[in-house]
Formats: C-alpha cells, structure tokens, sequence
C-alpha cells in the first residue's frame, strides 16, 4: 500500500487549503482513515478521523476549521482546512487510524501570519 498526500502550499493567516491522500490498494474503504501532521522538533499528531462510514473526529485545536471527507471509490480521503493559523505549518500525512501503512511524503502547509 502507498499513500501519497498532495495539496499543501504557502497560505496567509486566514486563508483556505485542501489536501488529498490517494491509498493504492482495494482495502482502503474498509478502514478508518487520519490525518496527522507534525511540526519542526514536534511528534507527530493526529488532527482528524475519518470512519468506513463516514463518521468524523477532530482534535480540539482544528474543530470547527477543518473538514475530512472521503471518496471510497477513488480510495481518497480529504481534509478542506479553513481559517488557517500560524500553528497549522507542519507536513501533513494520512494514514489508517491504526498507523497500519508506511508513511507517505505528506505534504507541506506553511501559514504565515
């Protein structure tokens, strides 16, 4: 299985991105998915979740900014980040919930203020 995050960028403080995670592998719609970041000298942290079913959770810290959403039959799971802070910069990665796969690349935000 590979994960391949893309969507990040250079955005201002209150501006918007999406991201996209593309899973290879026919499993992928069985299995609850996260989006987690990590900031320079930070450990990694999950921010969002995502179940089969479609069920959500958020970290304190992005709720009610952040959206995650998925498309099983494109094996991708999204996350629309809105209201943008500073404090979001980090390489965002996706995973299943279990941190079951290898990690991708992630991607890159960077928020400046």
């Amino acid at each position: 299985v590979q994960l391949q995050a893309s969507g990040g960028g250079l955005v201002q403080t209150g501006g918007s991105l999406r991201l996209s995670c593309a899973a290879s592998g026919s499993i992928f719609r069985f299995l609850s998915m996260g989006w987690y970041r990590q900031a320079p000298g930070n450990e990694r942290e999950l921010v969002a979740t995502i179940t089969s079913t479609g069920i959500t959770n958020y970290a304190d810290a992005v709720k009610g900014r952040f959206t995650v959403s998925r498309d099983n039959a494109k094996s991708t799971v999204y996350l629309q980040m809105n209201s943008l802070k500073p404090e979001d910069t980090a390489v965002y990665y996706c995973n299943t919930i279990e941190m079951a796969w290898p990690w991708g690349q992630g991607t890159q935000v960077t928020v400046s203020s």
